[in-house]
């Protein structure tokens, strides 16, 4: 079709229509026409969906990525120009919905003005023809909107004439995008694509927010969304740092950072949410960008060296939606970009970072749910384990237990050691099927269960008899699988029975390591058909016990008793090995985050014998959480404890040993917190518990700024780790034990 000047249809008397052979030829040539004679960087065409009730997006034209900001569908009640169209009758401007106040940089959320006239006869309304121009080309003139308006008109024309001959005229169930041609509609935006070349920007500026999309789509923490920013949105833009903020109580806090970021995340890392700062401002909803010409923005940016900003709200559901949502979800997260220099922010590049910022939201928002279900799971499980496990006398244990990382659910994994009256130990491990609430509860119930038949003096094989029935009378379709060992610790008579589970394995004073072999009988759950029976055997002092659950060894190619025989022998056979240590070598061989796609938990316990003349002395104490008086109060009965035990040379170290791991757990724990003092023959334990996994890590005085952050709990831990002889932290049931051993002087 040969061009015209915009109008010159009417000197050559009367409206002519828009051509087309089908409806998508009428719309396309439409679009193009309005295109070009309104110099506009995109066009659409919207149909009415009688069925939803709703305008359909038909086809968009023009250059990446304004064209990928029309909405697929448009519900009548939205604030937009397309709307104001189709329910007036007449051309209509984008109103900005939320404007800047009086204290705000104004800039325009979305980067481009909008024109919109009905696609409507006299007796037919089909639809909306909408037009977007990069808002530094300046506002529709009048004589631009009549334009506008008859070619909407002359589209009716068309569209009407196909229905007449039979043609269906609706948007299809994917709108078609025709990339500019011919003419030049697109945005030549510096630092993208080829210069001088047509569609090259905005074309460009698309891969970045595919890859995001990509990546953010596989993010399940908070790292990796922040990975996902770097390459794609940080490195794209050309940006020197960038911060993700949440608010929570009235503060803003720090999710995630990368670059050169340390001064701009200490200047927003817990400032207040009514401080006159821009990102403050940000989680209102608008968009702030401050571009270095002015020292400060709403007494927030530091004077010095020029230094430009961006503030970009995200939310949870996106900013260009096709759906309306019954309430918008709130902002979720900002996220903050910094520049060197004075920088500006061309329309199109604010479009793609409204893009990436809906992605980023959703993403945010995504993981967010992630972490407080694992956070809730984790929880459940640490009250469903022991707290802590008790003095025996001539038997001395540990645990460890590591949840899976590919799933948020609990598992069911358990142990638990029972002290009893008669010189008699009982060790108990265990796994319920499945990763979900009801394994957890199943687990709690049974644990209950074992707790109970022990203390009431059963047998191995009795206590897994009467718990199954327990467990049937429960009514749940999960089995259990069990080890049970009795050992008696002043002859080393030991009885194992299983139910469907590992039998355990000894560790020989010389080295040798062997099961202790007795009956699989069934799983707990499983119909019996005969009684559970138990074996018994010998333990010499010395011995190492160690029981685990599938978890542990199921990630190894060879089976997993002989996977469990190499974890045990790959260490130290030295009977003065400290059972800690055994037990993180051992957890650290296979428990890596690649392989915990199950529960893991292990109990270890070495039988030191009755010929021992002096036993094991303990005592603890318990201190609550932001107890002001906590850590003087453990310094005091650190002292009045080593003074009952005649080590009162060892009480000053000690006591300042206390006092560092106290403070630390108080502060960055945020739990109740354990103390406990044990005296063996030749050394001293100390042990602190909390219900905080992550491990104190001593930090050095000299810190880069990016270290700084992470690091500032670690500096009591210097103090520590130059006070004892060991140190060493584990995670137990229900957080970590910080424990260190210090030699006990010659006498």
């Amino acid at each position: 079709m040969a061009s015209s000047t915009p109008g010159s249809d009417r000197r050559r008397g009367g409206p002519r229509l828009v051509q087309g052979s089908t409806p998508a030829e009428a719309l396309n040539r439409a679009a193009r026409e309005a295109r070009r004679g309104l110099h506009a960087v995109s066009a659409a065409v919207y149909l009415f969906d009688e069925d939803q009730g709703a305008l359909r997006l038909a086809l968009a034209g023009g250059s990446a990525p304004s064209f990928f900001t029309f909405p697929g569908r448009m519900a009548l009640d939205l604030p937009s120009a397309t709307v104001r169209a189709w329910s007036t009758g007449r051309a209509a401007v984008l109103i900005d919905p939320d404007p800047a106040g009086p204290d705000q940089e104004h800039v325009l959320p979305y980067p481009y003005i909008a024109l919109s006239a009905p696609v409507a006869t006299d007796d037919r309304r089909f639809g909306v023809l909408t037009v977007l121009r990069v808002e530094t080309a300046g506002v529709f003139s009048r004589a631009e909107t009549l334009v506008l308006e008859d070619i909407g008109r002359r589209l009716a024309a068309a569209l009407a004439h196909l229905v007449d001959e039979g043609a269906g005229v609706a948007a299809g169930p994917v709108p078609m995008l025709v990339p500019a041609e011919e003419v030049d509609t697109s945005v030549c935006t510096p630092g993208w694509g080829v210069p001088d070349v047509p569609g090259s920007s905005g074309t460009s500026m698309m891969f970045p927010l595919r890859r995001l999309a990509e990546l953010l789509n596989r993010a399940t923490t908070m790292d990796d969304v922040v990975s996902a920013a770097r390459y794609c949105v940080m490195s794209s833009l050309r940006a020197d740092a960038l911060v993700l903020l949440t608010a929570r109580e009235g503060r803003l806090w720090v999710l995630g950072h990368s670059g050169d970021s340390m001064e701009l995340a200490r200047r927003l890392h817990g400032a207040g949410m009514d401080d006159r700062t821009p990102a403050a401002a940000a989680f209102r909803g608008r968009p702030l960008y401050v571009t270095g010409e002015r020292t400060s923005l709403l007494d927030a940016t530091p004077a010095g060296e020029a230094r430009s900003e961006a503030y970009l709200p995200l939310r949870g559901d996106g900013q260009f939606v096709d759906l309306p949502f019954a309430v918008r979800s709130p902002v979720v997260a900002v996220c903050c970009l910094a520049f060197s220099g004075h920088r500006r922010f061309p329309s199109e590049e604010r479009v793609l970072l409204g893009m990436m910022a809906g992605l980023l939201g959703a993403a945010v928002d995504r993981v967010e749910l992630i972490a407080e279900q694992r956070e809730a799971a984790q929880l459940l499980q640490r009250f469903l384990l022991p707290a802590q496990l008790p003095d025996l006398p001539r038997l001395v244990t540990t645990a460890r237990y590591r949840p899976a990382d590919v799933t948020s659910k609990v598992g069911g994994d358990w142990f638990d050691v029972f002290r009893l009256a008669d010189d008699r130990a009982v060790l108990v491990i265990g796994d319920v099927e499945g990763h979900a609430v009801e394994s957890a509860a199943v687990m709690g119930q049974v644990r209950t269960a074992m707790a109970s038949y022990a203390t009431e003096g059963h047998r191995p094989a009795a206590m897994i008899d009467r718990t199954g029935r327990v467990l049937a009378e429960l009514g749940t379709a999960l089995t259990v699988t069990c080890c049970v060992v009795a050992l008696d610790t002043l002859d080393g008579t030991t009885e194992v029975a299983l139910a469907g589970h590992p039998a355990p394995l000894v560790r020989r004073r010389d080295g040798r390591i062997e099961a202790l072999d007795a009956p699989a009988n069934v799983p707990l759950g499983v119909p019996m058909i005969q009684p559970y029976e138990a074996r018994e055997h010998a333990l010499e002092a010395g011995s190492i016990l160690m029981l685990y659950t599938n978890g542990l060894v199921s990630s190894r190619s060879e089976s997993p008793e002989a996977c469990a025989r190499g974890l045990l022998g790959a260490t130290d056979a030295a009977p003065t090995q400290h059972l800690e240590d055994l037990a993180e070598r051992i957890v650290s061989e296979v428990v890596t985050p690649q392989q915990r796609r199950d529960d893991a938990a292990l109990l270890l316990a070495r039988y030191e014998g009755a010929g021992r003349q002096e036993e094991p002395r303990a005592a603890g104490m318990h201190i609550r959480r932001r107890d002001l008086r906590g850590v003087r109060t453990a310094r005091a009965f650190v002292h009045d404890q080593l003074g009952s035990w005649g080590l009162e040379d060892m009480s000053d170290v000690v006591e300042l040993a206390a006092s560092e791991i106290v403070t630390n757990a108080l502060i960055h724990a945020g739990s109740d917190v354990d103390l406990r003092l044990r005296i063996f023959e030749d050394h001293l334990r100390l042990e602190v518990r909390d219900s905080d996994t992550n491990p104190p890590i001593p930090s050095s005085l000299s810190l880069t700024e990016e270290e700084a952050p992470e690091a500032e709990h670690g500096r009591g831990m210097l103090i520590v780790e130059s006070l004892a002889d060991e140190w060493t932290s584990y995670p137990n049931g229900q957080g970590k034990t910080v424990a260190l051993k210090l030699v006990i002087p010659p006498g």
